[in-house]
């Protein structure tokens, strides 16, 4: 008994040191941890608070910094054994919102986290704050993340130092600059010692003095898979590779570079490469000279190199020649896994192959920007993951294959600007169950549409679309009403699409949320719709249509109108309806309205002061209108960002106001064909915007500005337009010498006013200025000498006023030979007009009289200086325009799409007049 007893108490004893044994096991490690570790864990708790007491906390995101146990602190990770802290992960999310952002000072604290291997302080805001050297010391860091936190200087040459690193990302999107010089020093010498690196980021950072080394340097690192350098300024692709280290390389990013080359052939004899983004540069040749040849392509593809490729993206570069035997050689692949092609934006042409139909693990596609030809091939529909098919922009043609309706997983068909012919029905979408954004759209407004939208009204998609254009098909004579259960649009455009109907009931009903509609130059008729909800900056176009009655803008005209959001539209254009009644004080509800244009309307009285609330407003047309009163002083004061002021053919009186003068962006002003007087301010010489260069595409909206004498349609250019009218008003004073400050304006149109005094002697100082009317006006004095030296001037009109003198000649003005352009000017004398001046010789007024050796060699000598003069105001008028173009791709572009909508507009016309003329003769 005794016994049992003793054994009893042994094995109690045994399970109760057990059970103390277990809680201690237990115990919460961080902070805490056995007696052992306590110090120095405790030292890591204190390296916190001091780290924390650096950083600036607006969010007070690391509030929960707080008591004995740091394991619990938010970010902060430590080892389930140990206790010791080894991961700080503080990216600042999105749900942080703007002030969630970390900023401040890293303290050198955080080298008392001896243990610490994984370190993120990505997309937060040091503003421009230097990467601390003393990182390079935190010696077991596995994992550095410092990308998009706003520091700004050189990379510290320390990082060399982590030769545990296995990933180093230290992109940013934008640095603050805080120190330019050194930002552009530094150098990649430093990564050699990053011995066991395999992700490396560098995206932003200005490398532009390892310019000539960067492969090699990155070629040391013999376990790199993944090398992020966009943005870099590297500048030189090397043509050869100087060693076979990079055999781990799978993700290759060098796109927005510069390089200015042909693809050297290395890149793709990279045999475990799987991503390549080579877009952004200026590349050049064919791409398949970047594979060497046909037969270096089988080579490639027997290696596996090509085979292994999943994305390839080559766009924004000037690459030429065809892709057939590129995708030929893909497609032959036993097993191709390329997922994602962009080769948009290039100089590629030539057929799309049909072996396309084979590569059958493509997700997207994008060939748009190019000048490929022919149809879509039948076997696109044998890509059956294919998500994305973008052909815009080409010069394709034919009809579209029915073949495009099986493929069941698109989401996204762009096949615009391309002269698509036949028959469109359900047919071709039929099995497009995951479509979403659908554009077959033509920017042309030519009235021979050459696609035609024919879907059954009976016919109901699978799909839900969330984008459709389908700008100059033909989809009407009625509104599509395959289009009743698309209750998910935001974004509908169906311009020219020679639709004869009203609105359905049913389409108000779908009750959308639209960032833009757009349904102008169609014959839709009845009265504007009273139920409308935008999204922020949205854009509204029912213009050239016969829609009546009053202006959809407010709740005046229906309590519900625009349903309660209305303020979030940013582009309206009602232009040339038959709208009528006043323009509604609730047009300055819409607090995000950059455009309005509601030129040509029955009647519209006065512009309501609620208008001024629009302060972010940037074109403002209301042209044609019969808006009277005083032109509103608030339209310089509440707009400073206005770039448009259009308000010609009003019933305006009054005087200009010099408020409009501080309009630093303006950089169009029509006020035309008014009651205006007074005199013209003498600050107009202030609109700076008139005296600078725009170096960036900006999108204004569309406006029809009267230049050399004509009205023209702008769109695409219409931000690089300068002009000044005035004309036709009451204005009188002095033509102002400020005037001639403005660089670069192009038209200056004062004429058909009462301006007195003299023209500006310095108005040669406009060299850009193409279009100059000053007629019908009382101006007097010589006409200035300098206006010869306007190289660019095609248009010039100075009769009916009081000049007197000599005309000047040379350059441009001997272009300029028509006696209408000085006629009912009494005083005047010389060429073109018939009038001598006094001195000159008797007979054929300015003409070379012949009538001996001495008179021939005068004329043949002014007739050399007439040619030369000519000669070089071409040849600088011609580089003027033309070098802009060369060296500027944007502009580049905007100009040929300008051309092309000329083309169109000048074909309408023709059309136009051409169905009239067999109408009268019938």
């Amino acid at each position: 008994m005794a016994t049992t007893n003793a054994c009893l108490q042994l094995l109690f004893l045994v399970i109760m040191s057990s059970g103390f044994l277990f809680h201690e096991t237990l115990k919460p490690g961080c902070c805490h941890g056995d007696h052992h570790r306590a110090a120095s864990i405790d030292t890591e708790r204190v390296a916190l608070l001091k780290f924390k007491q650096g950083l600036t906390d607006p969010s007070h995101r690391l509030s929960s910094w707080v008591g004995e146990d740091c394991c619990k602190w938010r970010g902060v990770v430590c080892n389930n054994r140990s206790g010791h802290v080894i991961k700080l992960t503080l990216r600042s999310l999105d749900d942080d919102g703007t002030d969630g952002k970390l900023g401040g000072e890293i303290s050198l604290s955080l080298l008392d986290l001896k243990y610490l291997n994984h370190l993120d302080l990505s997309m937060n805001n040091f503003e421009g704050t230097r990467i601390p050297k003393f990182i390079g010391s935190l010696e077991r860091l596995r994992y550095l993340n410092l990308s998009c936190a706003s520091f700004s200087g050189p990379i510290p040459p320390q990082l060399g130092n982590l030769s545990r690193l296995i990933y180093l990302d230290l992109k940013e999107y934008f640095d603050f600059n805080r120190y330019p010089d050194e930002s552009s020093q530094n150098n990649l010498q430093w990564i050699s010692g990053l011995s066991s690196l395999r992700h490396l980021n560098l995206e932003g950072v200005n490398l532009s003095r390892a310019s000539a080394y960067w492969l090699h340097a990155v070629s040391k690192l013999p376990s790199l898979s993944e090398l992020h350098l966009s943005s870099c300024g590297l500048s030189v692709l090397p043509r050869s590779l100087p060693s076979s280290n990079l055999t781990s390389l799978s993700i290759l990013v060098l796109s927005n570079n510069g390089f200015n080359s042909t693809i050297p052939h290395w890149l793709f004899q990279l045999r475990n490469l799987v991503h390549l983004d080579l877009s952004f540069n200026n590349l050049r040749g064919s791409i398949l000279d970047a594979f060497a040849n046909r037969t270096s392509l089988e080579s490639l593809r027997k290696m596996g190199s090509l085979c292994n490729l999943k994305t390839l993206i080559l766009s924004e570069n000037d690459l030429n020649g065809e892709i057939t035997e590129m995708i030929d050689v893909l497609s032959g692949c036993n097993k191709c896994s390329l997922e994602n092609l962009n080769l948009g934006l290039n100089e590629l042409g030539g057929f799309i192959p049909y072996s396309l139909g084979n590569l059958d693990n493509l997700q997207s596609l994008l060939l748009w920007e190019n000048s490929f030809v022919g149809s879509i091939p039948n076997s696109i529909g044998n890509l059956s993951n294919l998500e994305e098919l973008y052909l815009s922009n080409n010069q394709m043609s034919g009809t579209i294959p029915e073949t495009l309706g099986q493929l069941n997983e698109l989401a996204a068909l762009d096949i615009s600007e391309n002269p698509w012919e036949g028959v469109l029905t359900e047919a071709h979408l039929s099995n497009l169950t995951n479509l979403k954004e659908l554009s077959i759209a033509k920017f042309s407004l030519l009235p021979d549409l050459t696609l035609v939208i024919n879907i059954s009204s009976e016919w109901i998609p699978p799909f839900k679309l969330q984008y459709l254009n389908l700008r100059s098909c033909q989809v009407g004579p009625k509104f599509p009403v395959w289009l009743r259960n698309q209750n998910e649009l935001n974004t509908l455009i169906l311009r020219n699409a020679r639709i004869s109907d009203t609105i359905p009931e049913w389409f108000w009903k779908l009750d959308l949320e639209l960032d833009q509609l757009d349904l102008g130059y169609n014959q839709l008729s009845g009265r504007t719709p009273n139920s409308l909800k935008f999204t922020l900056q949205s854009s509204v176009c029912l213009m050239w249509n016969h829609f009546n009655g009053s202006l959809p803008l407010g709740h005046q005209i229906n309590p519900a109108l625009w349903n309660g959001v209305h303020n979030l539209v940013a582009h309206v254009d009602l232009s040339n309806n038959n709208l009528s009644g006043e323009l509604p004080t609730s047009v300055g509800s819409l607090s995000y309205l950059i455009f309005l244009m509601a030129q040509q309307q029955s009647s519209f009285w006065e512009l309501p002061s609620a208008l001024q609330n629009c302060t972010n407003i940037r074109t403002l047309d209301l042209g044609g209108n019969r808006f009277s009163g005083n032109i509103p002083a608030w339209i310089g004061q509440t707009m400073p960002s206005l770039w448009i002021l259009r308000l010609r053919s009003n019933l305006f009186d009054g005087s200009i106001p010099l408020q409009l003068c501080t309009l630093s962006s303006l950089h169009i002003l029509d006020l035309a064909q008014n009651n205006l007087s007074g005199s013209i301010p003498s600050c107009v010489g202030n609109l700076s915007a008139m005296a600078s260069e725009i170096e960036t595409y900006r999108y204004e909206a569309e406006l029809t500005v009267l230049t050399k004498g004509r009205e023209d349609s702008y769109r695409n250019i219409l931000y690089l337009v300068n002009s000044i009218d005035l004309s036709n008003n009451g204005l009188s004073g002095d033509v102002p010498g400020g005037l001639t400050n403005l660089s670069r304006l192009g038209t200056l149109n004062l004429s058909m006013n009462h301006l007195t005094g003299k023209i500006p002697d310095n108005i040669g100082d406009l060299q850009l200025l193409e279009t100059l009317d000053l007629s019908r006006n009382q101006l007097s004095g010589p006409i200035p000498p300098g206006m010869a030296s306007l190289t660019l001037m095609n248009h010039l009109n100075l009769s009916y006023n009081n000049l007197s003198g000599r005309i000047p000649s040379g350059n441009q003005l001997q272009t300029l030979d028509d006696p209408s352009i000085y006629w009912d000017n009494p005083a005047l004398c010389g060429r073109p007009i018939t009038a001598k001046c006094p001195g000159d010789d008797d007979g054929t007024p300015n003409l070379p009289s012949g009538d001996d050796e001495d008179d021939d060699e005068d004329g043949a000598e002014a007739e050399m200086k007439w040619f030369l003069s000519m000669g070089t105001g071409f040849v600088v008028g011609f580089w003027e325009f033309f070098w802009p173009l060369i060296i500027n791709r944007s502009w580049r572009r905007a100009y040929f799409r300008f051309l092309d909508e000329m083309k169109d507009r000048v074909m309408v016309v023709i059309t136009e007049n051409v169905a009239w003329l067999q109408k009268k003769c019938k």
